[in-house]
C-alpha cells in the first residue's frame, strides 16, 4: 500500500486566513484547524492583549499566525486593517467572519442600543469584513468567505431575538454574496453551529434544566465541541467546496433536522 499522502482537495497550504474572534472559542479552534490544513493565519480580537496571548500560544504550536487588532464592528477600523494588510503585502485568501456576542433579554425590555449592539457585531460586521475582502479577491479571482451563523439562523428562541435576526440575516447575507461574487470565483458559504462548550455558552452550560434541554432536543444527546466545527471549515476553504456556494451547512448534532 503505498503511503498515505494528503489529499490535495483539503490542502490550504500557501493561503493565508483571517477568522475574526479568533482568541478564543470557536474561532480559535477554526483558526487553529485552517492552520492544521496549511493555511497562514491572521487573528483578530479588540484588545491586543488578548490577541498577542493567543499568538503566542498558537505559534508555540507550530503555527504561522499574524496578529489584527480591530474592532469588527466599525467600519473605519475594518477598512483601516484591509489597508495596512495592503501595506504589507498580506493578501487574504480566506475570511471566516465568527465574531460574535450574545444579549438576552425579553424584547418588552429590550433597549435600542443592545438591539444594535448584536445586529453590528454578528451581521453589520459580516457585510463589512467580506465587503473588503471581495474587493481584493475579485480581482484575483478567487477567494473563500465563510459566515459563522447559527441554529437561530433558521429556528427562535425566547430571549435572544437580536442574536436571531443577525444569524437570519448571515443565511441571507451569505447567498447574496454568492449572488454577486460566485462569477468572480469566491465561494460563500456558512456554517450554523448546534449548542458548543464555550465561555459563551457558559451559563446555559451551568444550568441543569438547559443542559437537560439541549441534551433531550439533540438527536446526539450532546454538547458540541468547538473543534467539532474544523471539518465543515476546512472544507469551505479548500478546493474541495470549489462549486459549492451560498449554502449554510449545520454542525448541531442533528437538532435542526427533528421536531
Amino acid at each position: 500500500m503505498p503511503d498515505a499522502k494528503p489529499n490535495p482537495l483539503f490542502d490550504i497550504s500557501g493561503k493565508t486566513a483571517l477568522v475574526t474572534g479568533s482568541s478564543r472559542g470557536l474561532g480559535r479552534a477554526i483558526a487553529e484547524g485552517l492552520g492544521d490544513a496549511g493555511a497562514r493565519l491572521v487573528i483578530n480580537g479588540r484588545k491586543a492583549e488578548t490577541v498577542k496571548q493567543a499568538a503566542d500560544e498558537m505559534r508555540a504550536k507550530g503555527y504561522e499566525v499574524l496578529e489584527a487588532v480591530f474592532d469588527v464592528a466599525v467600519e473605519e477600523e475594518v477598512e483601516g486593517a484591509f489597508a495596512r494588510f495592503d501595506a504589507e503585502g498580506i493578501e487574504i485568501d480566506i475570511l471566516v467572519n465568527n465574531a460574535g456576542i450574545q444579549h438576552r433579554q425579553l424584547m418588552v425590555e429590550l433597549k435600542l442600543a443592545d438591539w444594535q449592539r448584536v445586529i453590528d457585531t454578528n451581521l453589520t460586521a459580516a457585510f463589512l469584513l467580506g465587503r473588503e475582502a471581495a474587493k481584493r479577491m475579485i480581482p484575483r479571482g478567487s477567494g473563500k468567505v465563510i459566515n459563522i451563523g447559527s441554529l437561530t439562523s433558521d429556528l427562535a428562541r425566547r430571549t435572544v431575538t437580536p442574536y436571531t435576526v443577525a444569524k437570519g440575516g448571515i443565511k441571507m447575507l451569505t447567498k447574496g454574496m454568492a449572488a454577486e461574487w460566485a462569477e468572480h470565483g469566491i465561494q460563500a458559504n456558512a456554517i450554523g453551529p448546534g449548542y458548543m462548550v464555550t465561555e459563551m455558552n457558559e451559563a446555559l452550560l451551568s444550568d441543569p434544566e438547559f443542559d437537560a434541554w439541549v441534551k433531550g432536543r439533540t438527536p446526539a444527546k450532546r454538547w458540541g465541541q468547538p473543534d467539532e466545527l474544523i471539518g465543515a471549515a476546512v472544507f469551505l476553504a479548500s478546493p474541495a467546496s470549489n462549486y459549492v456556494n451560498g449554502q449554510l451547512i449545520f454542525v448541531d448534532g442533528g437538532m435542526i433536522s427533528v421536531l
